[in-house]
């Protein structure tokens, strides 16, 4: 499906969409088409794809932001709370795929 395609299903502006699409295909989980016809497919199936690896290749699981230190209680108590809190959820993510949702919103089109 082309950029161009994504963008106008979601109400999307495409100069924001093609950055994120970009990095999806460096992180391997779409395959960029060139030409007249190009746009972007999934590299590998949907199960074998998990949210965890999504949001890595948007840069929002792994970033490491720059925080101001000096608060003992921030460095010592908070910072670590926070840093298990996303261990646990990257480790959610990783076990839920692509296939998971996409079979969970078949579901609710069929009951629909």
């Amino acid at each position: 499906m082309s950029a161009r395609k994504l963008a106008a299903r979601h109400n999307l502006p495409s100069r924001h969409l093609e950055p994120v699409l970009q990095a999806l295909v460096h992180e391997g989980i779409f395959n960029g088409i060139r030409g007249p016809h190009g746009g972007y497919e999934l590299a590998r199936e949907r199960k074998r794809i998990s949210v965890a690896d999504i949001l890595r290749a948007a840069g929002t699981v792994e970033a490491q932001d720059e925080i101001e230190r000096g608060s003992r209680i921030l460095d010592d108590a908070v910072l670590p709370a926070i840093a298990e809190a996303e261990r646990a959820f990257t480790t959610a993510l990783t076990r839920l795929s692509v296939d998971d949702i996409a079979r969970r919103a078949e579901a609710l089109r069929e009951r629909s």
